[in-house]
């Protein structure tokens, strides 16, 4: 390799968390933005937050299982989130890729206060996607889940 090149690898490498965490913003802001708002910000009434939320959520591996079962397969039925109390349909996702899906979760785990954030892997993703879930079972794994580790 030639010595020129060294700071042009650098540069490369050193890039790629920022283009990662754009990529995750731009599958976010294609497929989940028009319910939960730029930035995960939510709509009060209609769609919880996600953002200040889901780090918290994905610092257990169950957690991290239930978002991912969220994504694959939607969530049906009432939920507290941030204090409110939302009633509603979240379609599933499961025509997205392994990766898209740990990217979208892996961005918007990192808009949340946990430092290190925690990151959704492919593996992940293909874990959960092994045990297809009704919308209704994704909720009763949200009821199990917040008795163990009270979701926010």
């Amino acid at each position: 390799m030639k010595k020129s090149a060294l700071p042009l690898l650098a540069l490369m490498l050193s890039a790629t968390p920022a283009l990662a965490d754009a990529d995750g913003a731009n599958l976010y802001g294609s497929n989940c933005s028009a319910c939960h708002q730029a930035g995960g910000k939510g709509s009060p009434g209609q769609f919880p937050p996600l953002a200040g939320r889901l780090d918290k959520i994905a610092a257990t591996p169950e957690g991290k299982t239930y978002l991912a079962y969220v994504l694959l397969n939607g969530l049906h039925g009432s939920i507290q989130a941030s204090g409110a109390r939302y009633a509603g349909f979240m379609p599933p996702f499961k025509s997205l890729s392994d990766d898209q899906i740990a990217t979208i979760l892996t961005y918007l785990v990192s808009l949340g206060d946990t430092k290190p954030a925690p990151v959704f892997t492919t593996k992940d993703i293909q874990v959960a996607r092994s045990t297809p879930k009704k919308a209704k079972e994704v909720a009763a794994e949200r009821q199990a889940l917040d008795t163990a580790h009270p979701i926010p």
